[in-house]
Order: C-alpha cells, then sequence, then structure tokens
C-alpha cells in the first residue's frame, strides 16, 4: 500500500509518527492530511534520504535548493559542495545538472545528500538523444519512462514532470504575443518533441503507467509549470492559468489513486496577485501542496534576485505556499556558485520563516531573540539567531563593545537606558 493508502485506511506509519514530532502537528490531523493529499512526505520508499521531509497544510514552508552542472561548467567537486551547504541550510534538493556524465553526477549528489533528491527526467532523455542521435526531440516515449524508471531505482524522491501542458496549448503559446513565450526548460523540452513528432506530450498519453511507477517506489510527482510567466507582464495569462487547471485536474487523479504530488508554481508574479495565485491553486487542486519558484515580483533585480524573489516567497508562504524554491545572486546571469548558493537559501529561510509567523503564528522563536536582545544579552540572543557565527563577526567587527550596547547606538542605547529607570523606579 502507498502512504496515501495506508492514511485513508487509519494506518498512522512511522514516518506519520516522526513527522508529527517533528512538525509538533496532532497525529490524527496529519493522518488524515496525507489521506486528502493535502501533505506529503518527500522520499523514496525502497531508498529514504537521511533527513524526513514532510511538506503541505499546517507544516512549517520548506526551502528547495537547486544545484547541477550546465552545458559550460561542468565541476562536480563543486557541485557537490552546493549539496554540502544544502545539508546545512535546505530542506530538498534538485538536481538540475545537463553538463557531463549525469547518471554519475546524480548517484554522487545523492550520495552526498542528506536531502530528498529530486530531478527533471526529460533533461537526460533530451540530451541524450541529442548525443547519439543528433536531436534532442529524436527520444521515444520509452527512453522517457525508462528514464524516470532509473531516476527512481538510483532513490530520487521527486521528479518534475510537465503533464500539464497539451500540444495545442504550447504551440498557441509560441504564437502569441507573450514577452517570453516559454521559459521552462524541460517544458520547452516536451513542446519540442510534441511539435517534432507531431503527438501529444507523452507524459499525458502514459499517465497511468506514470502513476504506477511513483506509487511503487513511493515517489513524489512534481507537476511542472512548463507555461510559467517569465515576465510580471505574462503572469497570469491564460497560459499559465490554462496550464494550471490541468495540473490541478492530474493532481487530482494521482491522490485519488495514492500518489503523492505537488504543484509547481511561477515564476515572475507581481506583488499584488501572489497571494491570490496561492489562494487559486489551492482552490482549484483541493489544497496538494503548492511548490514555487520565487516567485519573482519584479524583473530589474539580477543580480540581486534572490532578494527580489526572496520578497515574494515570503507573501506567497503567508499565503499559504508549501516549499520555496529559492533563487540565488547568479539567476538570470550564470551558473551559480557555492557562496552564491548559500546566499540564496539564507534568504529563503528568512522567508519562510517570515511566511510562518503569519501563516502558522510560529512567533516563540522572535519573540525569545527579542526578549534577550531587550536585555542586552548578546550571547545569548546571537545564538538563537539565523547564522549565530555570522552575526557574532559582525557584532565584534570593529571590536568588543566598551559599553554593553553594540557599536551601533553605543552609549545612547535606548534599551540599556530603559532598563537603568526600571532598575530606579523598583
Amino acid at each position: 500500500m502507498s502512504l496515501i493508502e495506508d492514511a485513508r485506511k487509519g494506518v498512522i506509519t512511522e514516518e506519520m509518527k516522526k513527522v508529527s514530532e517533528i512538525e509538533k502537528v496532532n497525529i490524527k490531523k496529519l493522518r488524515r492530511r496525507i489521506a486528502e493529499g493535502k501533505v506529503i512526505i518527500i522520499r523514496n520508499a525502497k531508498r529514504p534520504s537521511k533527513r524526513l521531509i514532510a511538506v503541505g497544510k499546517g507544516l512549517t514552508t520548506k526551502v528547495n535548493v537547486n544545484i547541477g552542472t550546465s552545458s559550460e561548467v561542468v565541476d562536480l567537486v563543486m557541485e557537490l559542495g552546493k549539496v554540502k551547504v544544502a545539508n546545512k541550510w535546505g530542506d530538498t534538493l534538485m538536481d538540475l545538472s545537463t553538463g557531463g556524465d549525469l547518471d554519475t553526477i546524480r548517484k554522487k549528489i545523492i550520495e552526498t545528500s542528506e536531502l530528498p533528491v529530486g530531478t527533471v527526467p526529460v533533461y537526460q532523455v533530451f540530451i541524450e538523444s541529442f548525443k547519439k542521435k543528433g536531436g534532442g526531440a529524436y527520444f521515444t516515449e520509452d527512453d522517457l519512462l525508462n528514464t524516470i524508471e532509473k531516476h527512481l531505482k538510483d532513490g530520487v524522491a521527486f521528479m518534475t514532470i510537465h503533464a500539464g501542458i497539451t500540444k495545442e496549448l504550447g504551440v498557441k503559446a509560441l504564437k502569441s504575443d507573450r514577452i517570453i513565450p516559454i521559459v521552462s526548460r524541460g517544458g520547452d523540452m516536451i513542446l519540442g518533441w510534441s511539435i517534432y513528432n507531431n503527438s501529444e506530450n507523452p507524459y499525458r498519453k502514459y499517465w497511468s503507467y506514470i502513476l504506477e511507477m511513483f506509487k511503487e517506489y513511493g515517489a513524489v510527482i512534481s507537476l511542472g509549470d512548463a507555461l510559467r510567466p517569465g515576465a510580471i507582464g505574462d503572469a497570469h495569462d491564460e497560459f499559465q492559468i490554462s496550464e494550471l487547471i490541468e495540473t490541478s485536474r492530474l493532481a487530482k487523479e494521482a491522490v485519488s489513486n495514492g500518489v503523492q504530488v505537488m504543484i509547481e508554481g511561477p515564476g515572475h508574479v507581481p506583488l499584488n496577485e501572489i497571494s491570490w495565485d496561492v489562494k487559486l491553486m489551492k482552490k482549484l487542486s483541493n489544497g496538494v501542496p503548492y511548490y514555487v519558484l520565487g516567485p519573482l515580483p519584479i524583473d530589474v533585480g539580477a543580480p540581486f534576485d534572490h532578494i527580489a524573489s526572496a520578497i515574494g516567497a515570503a507573501i506567497a508562504s503567508a499565503s499559504g505556499a508549501d516549499l520555496l524554491c529559492y533563487l540565488t545572486p547568479a539567476e538570470h546571469l550564470s551558473l551559480p556558485t557555492v557562496s552564491q548558493v548559500e546566499e540564496g537559501v539564507i534568504a529563503y529561510k528568512i522567508a519562510a520563516h517570515a511566511g510562518d509567523v503569519i501563516k502558522l503564528g510560529r512567533r516563540k522563536w522572535d519573540d525569545e531573540v527579542s526578549f534577550y536582545r531587550g536585555k542586552l544579552e548578546w550571547d545569548k540572543m546571537i545564538s538563537k539567531l539565523v547564522d549565530p557565527e555570522r552575526a557574532m563577526k559582525v557584532y565584534t567587527q570593529f571590536g568588543k563593545p566598551n559599553v554593553r550596547a553594540c557599536t551601533m547606538c553605543g552609549g545612547y542605547c535606548p534599551m540599556m537606558w530603559a532598563m537603568e529607570q526600571v532598575r530606579k523606579l523598583s
């Protein structure tokens, strides 16, 4: 039986018990939400990761870290360095490699990662077809299905499956006046195959078989958004919404068949549309987990897209998004370095927590930090921060302060004055 089927029969598994303890959520509520598809445990049941990660309603917002080689830069040592950063800061990890020996790279990343690892199988199929046959669109439907199974056997816990885009909708988008007709790399590959072979999206044709494979391995389908907006001017147009309607239908079908699923979201979205984007997706899909890229509320932020998108991510999290896919300072410009990966994931950990303060009322951590800050108990306050080591370096960057306050206010610190007044009045 699958996790969803166990939950429907009232079975409480060891995984559910652990998630309940980690997330501090009532076990009966958790079981019911898993049964309904509103909570997923991201894992490969046959080869589980070291860290147990659950995503969905009533749980803390998680952060995904994208890494991987490109056709221009293949440095496995650097990518494994990014895995170590992800292990420290992230919750899930995606290998988006498109350069080098993809099988070896994927296996090394899974071996090094403590987190559940995701992939986009069409990347490998398309690239290998190009190398072996002289064209990316020459792969067969069996090539695609076999690659999915290979990734599952390797221990991949979740995969982006672009099943929502139809050939007709994709062609219509290409002919439209969209600012950027298609921005998804995997979506572009699937649409290119459909046009070249004059055939419907193979993910759609073999949807039932794909469900069976994911059910067998207890893994998660992440329904990709091939027509997500790549510019804020394209947000919530007919193509994005049409595909969302399709992915929502497919998500409900997956849940009814006992398969864990989440839906991927935009993309570039103006600030005032982010909250209702999340609410629309949840309404259409019956509340399956929402995995959002950003969203980026502006198009001019590079090389600070990690900051710009963290603003959108915080709003998305507060509105009900469940998993945030980070952006780095290199987004739209370059493959990121290890340090840029760390900058991006830290920005998103902050965004995720900012959302949880609203979504889940998780303010206890903030109140504790503020309590120590108000009493100028620096060691205790700094030890509770997001990055204590870096915070201590900043606190002492001009040497340890000569007064009880920090070097910003120095002897004019209002908290130092207030404590003195309280002492006199008591």
